[in-house]
Parts: C-alpha cells; structure tokens; sequence
C-alpha cells in the first residue's frame, strides 16, 4: 500500500522506483521499436493494401514469412513489459484509489494475455501450417485476413490495453508536472479507443476490416511509448531520492 499522496514508503521507495525505471523504460522502448516496425510493414490484405494484395483464402502468403511477422517479437516483449509497468504504478496509486489501480493491473494482465498469445498463434500455429501445407482453418486465423480471429483478439486486447491505462492514470496522485501529463495522456488513450471503438461500428459496422484494429494499436502505442518514458524519469528521480537516503 502506498501513501495518501502518493510517494512511496520510504524503506521501499529506492527498490520499488528502482523497478519502476526498468519496466517504464523497458516498455516505452520496445513499444516504440515495435511500432516502427510495424509501419514499416506493408498491409497485403485489406483497405490500406495497394498492390500484391492477397486474397481469401490467405493460402498462398508463406513466402512473407518472416518478414510479415517481425514487427510481433517486439509487440510481444512490449506487451509483458506493459504489465511490469503496470504493477509499478498500481503499486504508486493513491490510498482512495488503490482498489482502481489493482483493477488496471488486472486488465492489463487480460490484455497482455490476449495480444501474447494471438501473436504466439501466428508464429507457433499459422505460419508452420501453411508452410506444411495443412490449410485447414488457416483462412480463419492468418493476420492477413482482415475479418479473421487475429483482427478480433488484436482489438479486444489494445480496448484491453487502454482501458488499464485510463484506470492506472485515473490512479496516479498527479503530485508532479511529469505524472499529471501521464495521467492525462493514459485517460486521453481509454476515452479515445471508446470514441473509435463506437464511431468505427457505427460507421463501418462489420465492414471495418482491420481499421478499428489500427486505430486502437496506434491510440495504445502514441500513448504508451511517451508516457513510459515521462515516468522513467519520475522513477529514477525517487531511486535517487532514495538512495541518497
């Protein structure tokens, strides 16, 4: 349990902002090197696909391999660091709202659930059946499909996502200029996939494809990446608060 304002007990505050550094830093970079390899991959499906675009049933995409599929490695290290970062400021949250922090903790860990192992399915499951051949059910879970179970498990995961940072933000005490921008900004990235969330069905319905997916991962990441880094920097200035003491 943390202090009402919101500054960790002294006896833990140089181990616990020590962990803290590590898993914000740990995630603010590896998101962003995941979201720079993903722009970088082109879309071979779908609407945003403008040429040598594949169609159903998706069973001829065994040469991408892996080119197609590099941008998931580090999306899936991002995705359990997320969640070491999550702990990290669930453990700094304010008394009154401690409870609401735990239960961004624990969507965080639904999130990182989801994305891990539908990221895990392509590499582990997908991939190795269509290079053997075995098409059956493939169609249905290749990323290339742009109605498939791959689109579906990617959006509920990043609602997931965003909505434990709008918990965690809601959380934290704001006592500074650094973590009430991240406050805000982890708000911002839950009301923001809401707003996609409902004007994207609205809009497209079933006929969205892989767009809300795009919005969603790009809301989490423009959010996450900054805001891990603003509180790296609030953690190491308490490590070193506490270790001077």
């Amino acid at each position: 349990m943390t202090e009402p304002d919101g500054v960790l007990p002294e006896g833990r505050l140089a181990n616990d902002a020590r962990f803290g550094w590590w898993a914000a830093l740990g995630s603010g970079a590896t998101t962003s090197i995941a979201f720079a390899v993903a722009v970088s991959t082109p879309p071979l499906s779908g609407p945003f696909c403008k040429a040598g675009c594949y169609g159903y049933p998706y069973l001829d995409v065994a040469a991408r391999y892996p080119r197609d599929y590099y941008w998931m490695l580090p999306a899936m290290v991002a995705t359990l660091l997320f969640v070491a970062f999550a702990v990290a400021l669930g453990a700094r949250a304010k008394r009154e709202r401690f409870l609401l922090a735990q239960f961004g903790v624990a969507l965080a860990q639904m999130a990182a659930l989801t994305i891990v192992s539908d990221y895990f399915l392509q590499l582990a499951v997908v991939q190795p059946s269509l290079l053997a051949h075995e098409a059956g059910g493939v169609s249905l879970l290749t990323q290339y499909n742009p109605h498939g179970v791959f689109i579906g498990l990617e959006e509920l995961g990043y609602l997931l996502l965003s909505t434990s940072l709008a918990c965690l933000g809601i959380s934290l005490s704001g006592s500074g200029r650094l973590e009430q921008s991240v406050r805000w900004l982890f708000v911002g990235a839950g009301l923001a996939s809401l707003v996609a969330l409902v004007w994207f069905a609205a809009r497209y319905g079933h006929e969205r494809a892989y767009l809300l997916e795009v919005a969603l991962i790009a809301i989490a990441w423009l959010s996450l990446a900054p805001g891990a880094f603003m509180m790296a920097t609030v953690f190491r200035r308490e490590s070193s608060r506490g270790d001077a003491r």
